[in-house]
């Protein structure tokens, strides 16, 4: 069994911040994959669903962001889980908008979220690093990922979510090369090779562009002097 658990903050006000992809991408892989509706338990809320013989247990905090670590806990805990069992799906200032990496372990980077996460369980989860870019700027983070994504950005943001959900099974599987697979095939679909051109048929009327002289001596002394 397995915990997925998207980051974000409730309620209608921030459901399109760049702070809630995390959310998003939960939504979809419900959504695609037929799980459970959604209701609350463990300060969060909660959809179940099983992708082969594996179960899956999504979990999206409604603590807001800073205290996502409360609901993940309770959670690991109630199914007696590690974090090795635990997946979390985030957003990523320092990857490029629609970029996105699989990270076992490591640091917070400043991440509220991932932050409250380690302090409840310690950093050894999996982590789906969603990139939304970086605004330039540290003194712009807060503000920019409070944001709403652009209208500009809708294409990206859609093909990289329904991609986290094609992908979705080889994750829980623990299959994370086919997952990345899944997802670069709806961010970067393969192009088309262009068709050979077809040679061009020589037109019935074209004349050779040395055709035989077949006029008499006589003739071609007249047509000199004409």
């Amino acid at each position: 069994m397995q915990l997925f658990v998207g980051l974000g903050n409730p309620g209608a006000k921030y459901a399109r911040n760049r702070h809630n992809i995390g959310f998003m991408a939960l939504d979809e892989i419900a959504a695609a994959h037929g799980f459970t509706p959604w209701k609350s338990r463990f300060q969060a809320s909660v959809a179940e669903g099983r992708f082969g013989s594996e179960k899956v247990v999504l979990i999206k905090p409604e603590t807001f962001m800073n205290l996502s670590g409360q609901s993940v806990g309770e959670a690991m805990r109630f199914y007696k889980l590690t974090p090795d069992d635990i997946t979390v799906f985030h957003d990523e200032l320092d990857l490029a908008p629609g970029k996105c990496r699989v990270k076992q372990g490591g640091g917070h980077a400043g991440h509220n979220g991932l932050r409250s996460i380690h302090a409840h369980i310690g950093p050894e989860y999996q982590r789906i690093r969603l990139g939304i870019g970086h605004p330039g700027h540290k003194d712009a983070v807060a503000r920019y990922v409070l944001n709403d994504f652009a209208k500009a950005e809708a294409g990206w943001l859609d093909d990289l979510i329904r991609g986290i959900a094609d992908g979705a099974p080889d994750l829980a599987k623990g299959d994370a090369s086919r997952f990345m697979n899944a997802v670069a095939l709806r961010v970067q679909p393969p192009r088309e090779k262009p068709a050979k051109a077809k040679p061009e048929k020589p037109r019935e009327d074209t004349q050779p562009e040395h055709a035989e002289d077949t006029r008499s001596a006589m003739q071609k002394l007249m047509d000199k002097f004409k």
